[in-house]
């Protein structure tokens, strides 16, 4: 870099002056950072009310996935993902769960946790029940701060009051549960904690430091169970396979971490189509998978009486259809008409769904051939690219990787001089 990244007024200037400053800072060609720029000056614009010092966009991937027939209706689920084989595993367990009813899914209500934390307190148990009794009081000053929000039959429905200690530290923590409808809710409940702050230190006669919402959204859970059928997974081996699988992810943790994760690149996938918060999704999802004090599996898989096989799946899933991104962005916007959903909690039970059948995708495939078969052919494409091929030659190039077995970019540059001198 040329020059100091200290730029005065750098966030006054708008995206186009900004890229130009960071190609004079930089000391790099503009055409090294070309791809940076944003290409549609109508998305640069909301780029710019959506976060700070934009410049441009990045595009994802945005792939639909068909087959899913959940709670009796047909879905088609955007997924914005860069992984190849997430969405045709997606698809293809959802055709499979469809041979016997689809998927089926509940919920709890959209209540969602903003913590007030208070220090110093001289009696703590006692604080806790002062707090207590003055719950109704306590209530109605939150609602106060969101009367759109109680109108809409939402608002403040509850409190609990927890006592948090370790060696070293010790608080008095309230939690103000917060019915939040249609959205994802952190700033409604945001803007209650700070409000009930001070009356909730004067109660519990303590300093009150910390007053946010908590992403261990554990009173808004979702959860989904689906039967897969024997004979469409390729018979009772395979089902076998697959419980063994999931008995291995909920005994080891190892296993559990990428277990999980499989079941998340079909949920953060539909969390970012639909302009929803990926990493609070993601930070709730594996706090649950430790609720018990140990990490595990979040799904479950078992053998019904008839030989099938049955997976479910419980976690938090705090998504909204108001608010944020979801109603801003033009392609979150047009993701969520796509899926038809009325609710928060049938976007939430969707994507429940979405999860559960990428996480039997994957252990279907890891119980038969292997994860890497079907991956790799998929990531082939991706590896051609790179290695210089032109369009029409992709899929040649692709074809001739996947089969070959060894999909890396040396490769490829390899077979690529032998595609062209062969023609």
């Amino acid at each position: 870099m040329n020059a100091s990244s200290r730029i005065p007024g750098f966030y006054k200037l708008d995206p186009d002056s900004r890229f130009r400053k960071i190609v004079e800072v930089s000391g790099l060609p503009a055409e090294h950072l070309h791809a940076m720029r944003h290409t549609d000056a109508g998305m640069a614009s909301i780029a710019d009310r959506m976060i700070e010092n934009a410049i441009g966009t990045i595009a994802i991937p945005l792939g639909v996935a068909a087959n899913f027939l959940i709670d009796g209706r047909d879905h088609l689920v955007p997924m914005a993902t860069e992984e190849p084989s997430v969405v045709a595993a997606a698809s293809n367990a959802a055709l499979v769960a469809r041979e016997r009813g689809g998927f089926h899914t509940s919920s709890m209500a959209p209540v969602m946790i903003a913590q007030v934390q208070v220090l110093d307190v001289a009696d703590p148990q006692a604080a806790r029940l002062r707090l207590l009794e003055a719950r109704d009081e306590l209530l109605a000053l939150a609602n106060a701060q969101d009367p759109l929000l109680v109108e809409l039959g939402g608002g403040a429905r509850d409190i609990e009051v927890r006592l948090v200690e370790s060696a070293d530290f010790r608080a008095v923590v309230l939690h103000l549960q917060v019915d939040v409808r249609d959205a994802m809710g952190a700033n409604a409940v945001n803007t209650m904690a700070e409000a009930l702050a001070p009356r909730i230190a004067a109660i519990a006669r303590g300093r009150s430091l910390l007053r946010i919402l908590s992403n261990k959204a554990d009173l808004r859970l979702v959860r989904v169970r689906a039967v897969f059928d024997a004979d469409k997974l390729g018979g009772e081996a395979v089902v076998e396979g697959i419980v063994e699988a999931y008995r291995f992810a909920a005994a080891d943790p190892y296993r559990a971490a990428t277990h999980n994760k499989g079941i998340m690149n079909g949920i953060s996938a539909v969390v970012l189509a639909t302009g929803n918060d990926t990493r609070a999704i993601e930070a709730g999802a594996h706090c649950h998978a430790c609720r018990d004090g140990r990490y595990t599996s979040l799904s479950h898989f078992e053998k019904d009486a008839d030989g099938h096989l049955v997976g479910s799946l419980e976690l938090p899933l705090a998504l909204g259809l108001v608010g944020g991104a979801t109603r801003t962005h033009p392609t979150a916007q047009a993701a969520v008409k796509l899926l038809g959903v009325r609710s928060a909690n049938q976007l939430a039970e969707i994507t429940a769904a979405v999860g559960l059948a990428q996480n039997m995708a994957a252990l279907r495939a890891l119980a038969t051939e292997g994860i890497q078969r079907g991956h790799m052919s998929l990531h082939a494409r991706n590896v051609a690219v790179a290695a210089g091929a032109a369009e029409h030659e992709v899929a040649a190039l692709a074809a001739r990787l996947a089969a070959d077995g060894h999909v890396r970019q040396d490769r490829a540059q390899q077979l690529l001089a032998e595609l062209r001198a062969g023609a």
